[in-house]
């Protein structure tokens, strides 16, 4: 499979599946992998596909996490993350590999705030239990249905 054309598919499944699997390593040093939000998802988050139109080339991955969850305690501790993307009756998916950060910037955090997320930060966009994850994957690795593929990134911008 060509560069390119991994890329290209890699783009697809961010921006059509629904979920991202998101996996940190836990306090016990085994992988913890939960389903997330994939806010790339042009269907379910049609508002924010221009927030990341710039980023088809970094492949910028954003997700919305409960600031007291157990995955921030696990990023504290180990910024190593991967994401994983999939349409398993496809057999494609991909992995993208990476050094998370923490944000808290009231602009970022309001850019990708939906008024349903009450249900999770009542306390709305300033919830101080509102936390956002900002991933510039560093590798990919897939599997398009044939073959593997993988490529470098240059990581955090």
């Amino acid at each position: 499979m060509q560069l390119e054309e991994a890329k290209r598919l890699s783009l697809q499944l961010m921006e059509t599946t629904w979920a991202v699997y998101f996996t940190t390593i836990g306090e016990k040093g085994f992988p913890q992998t939960r389903a997330m939000d994939n806010l790339r998802s042009k269907e379910r988050f049609p508002k924010l596909a221009n927030l990341f139109e710039p980023h088809k080339d970094d492949f910028r991955i954003l997700l919305s996490t409960n600031t007291s969850s157990a995955k921030i305690e696990d990023i504290q501790k180990n910024p190593a993350v991967s994401a994983y993307y999939c349409i398993p009756r496809e057999f494609r998916g991909v992995m993208f590999s990476g050094t998370v950060e923490v944000v808290q910037a009231p602009q970022l955090k309001k850019a990708i705030w939906h008024d349903y997320w009450t249900r999770y930060y009542p306390k709305g966009v300033l919830d101080p239990d509102y936390t956002v994850l900002n991933l510039y994957p560093k590798y990919a690795k897939g599997w398009n249905g044939q073959t593997t593929f993988n490529f470098t990134l240059k990581g955090k911008k």
